[in-house]
């Protein structure tokens, strides 16, 4: 008896690591790596746009692999938001490598949304926020050994930046989330996601001299704001 709840342990053990590391990949690897690279070849502020399209994604994903069933209402606010994605991007998707990285970043959240939920309530909170930032954060290490030459320029303004991301950007981000992904209303959690592409837009321009086509981004922005609050939470029958 010994024997078999010992392998009963070590077998959830390494489930449960498992699911960890599923998450870490797409939460913090898919997304920050994609993020990070992105940047590269396209603004902060359309970067912010394609990656917070990822409510979006979630109701598709939702429908073809949880079974969730949407109303026909519902699916025009996920149509009113693609509409916005796309006219918010000048009417046009110019296919650079940051625009696919800022897709495949939306795409890489939106499936670590819905494995929160079906897997989150086997967690704490705490835990599965630090351990899927260490799996996430161990795979981007290597990730930069293998694609790029690591180094890091020791100054006042790349400290508060480390600082930033390491503990606003990723610690307090993912655990407040996470948090309120397992203990409160999603759909009254994602509606607040339509509020990041708007400041990732307003800090490129306050903090990199990003340019601002106010004639057609913010005139039409709503289009993409109300798309995605006329979608709803994804806790349906799927899960």
């Amino acid at each position: 008896m010994s024997s078999s709840s010992s392998n009963d342990r070590i077998q959830k053990k390494i489930k449960d690591w498992s699911k960890l590391n599923i998450i870490g990949f797409f939460q913090t690897a898919g997304v920050m790596g994609c993020i990070f690279v992105g940047l590269r070849t396209i603004s902060a502020g359309e970067l912010s746009i394609l990656t917070f399209m990822n409510p979006l994604l979630v109701v598709i994903f939702g429908t073809l692999f949880l079974r969730t069933i949407y109303t026909l209402q519902q699916w025009s606010g996920v149509l009113l938001g693609f509409i916005g994605v796309f006219i918010t991007m000048g009417a046009h998707l110019d296919l650079k490598t940051g625009t696919l990285l800022g897709l495949m970043s939306a795409i890489s959240w939106s499936i670590a949304t819905l494995l929160m939920k079906v897997w989150g309530h086997t967690f704490d909170t705490w835990v599965m926020s630090a351990y899927q930032m260490l799996c996430g954060g161990f795979l981007l290490l290597i990730g930069s050994f293998l694609f790029e030459q690591p180094f890091f320029k020791i100054s006042q303004a790349s400290i508060l930046i480390l600082l930033w991301l390491a503990i606003m950007a990723s610690i307090v981000q993912f655990s407040v989330w996470f948090f309120l992904l397992q203990k409160r209303d999603s759909a009254k959690t994602r509606a607040f996601l339509f509020l990041a592409p708007f400041f990732g837009v307003l800090s490129g321009y306050l903090l990199l001299d990003e340019p601002v086509h106010c004639s057609w981004r913010f005139t039409h922005f709503h289009w993409h704001i109300f798309g995605q609050m006329g979608i709803p939470p994804y806790s349906g029958k799927g899960l």
